[in-house]
C-alpha cells in the first residue's frame, strides 16, 4: 500500500497491524465507530532516529510538515481535582495552554501533565502519543485546522510509527471537542 502523505517505506491499514501498536491503540482500532471507516487509518514505519522535526520531514516528505499534528496531554485544576485532556494541535503551532484549554476544560490554571502521567494513564510512549485510545472520560480537544485536513501525520503510541489520519476522524473520536484557535502561531 502507498501512504496517503509522506514517502514511507512500509503503509499497512491499521486494523491489519495491530500487533505494531500499544494496547489502548489497538484496542480503539479493533473496537473504531464513526464515519471513517478503520481501514483508512494508516500505521506507517518511523526510525525514531530521525523523530526531530527537520531531519523527519527531510527524510519522509517536507509536505507533512503542514500536515503533522501534535498530541500533548494537559492537566487541568480546580478545587483539588485534576481532569486531564489530549490536544491536537497543528505541529507547526502551540497548544494555548493557559487561554483555549484553561476555558474549555474550566480550569482555574492548566498546564502540560508530567511526564509520568502522561505516559502512565494513557499507557503510550512519551513522544508517541496519540489521540486514538486514550483513556475514557479524558476530553480530546482538536484544533479546527486538523479536522480540515484531509489527512493528518499523529503518533502512533509509540516512538517508533505513525499513524496517517484522516482528519475528520479526529472530531469523531470519544471525548473530542473541535475548537478555533487551540492552536496558535
Amino acid at each position: 500500500m502507498r501512504a496517503p502523505i509522506g514517502h514511507f517505506d512500509r503503509a499497512t491499514p491499521a486494523p491489519d497491524c495491530l500487533d505494531e501498536l500499544t494496547a489502548p491503540v489497538a484496542e480503539a482500532v479493533r473496537n473504531w465507530r464513526g464515519s471513517v471507516p478503520a481501514g483508512q487509518i494508516v500505521y506507517v514505519e518511523t526510525d525514531p532516529r530521525w523523530a526531530d522535526t527537520d531531519v523527519f520531514v527531510e527524510h519522509y516528505g517536507r509536505e507533512l510538515l503542514e500536515q503533522s499534528a501534535n498530541c500533548v496531554v494537559v492537566a487541568g485544576k480546580r478545587g483539588g481535582e485534576t481532569t486531564p485532556a489530549a490536544c491536537v494541535v497543528l505541529s507547526t503551532t502551540r497548544v494555548d495552554v493557559n487561554g483555549v484549554v484553561r476555558r474549555q476544560l474550566g480550569a482555574r490554571k492548566a498546564s502540560f501533565a508530567p511526564m509520568d502521567m502522561a505516559t502512565g494513564e494513557s499507557g503510550m510512549e512519551y513522544g508517541g502519543i496519540t489521540p486514538i485510545g486514550l483513556p475514557a472520560g479524558w476530553p480530546v480537544l482538536v484544533d479546527s485546522a486538523v479536522a480540515d485536513l484531509p489527512y493528518v501525520l499523529v503518533g502512533s503510541g509509540r516512538r517508533r510509527g505513525k499513524l496517517l489520519v484522516p482528519g475528520k476522524a479526529f472530531a469523531e473520536l470519544p471525548g473530542a471537542v473541535v475548537l478555533e484557535g487551540l492552536g496558535t502561531a
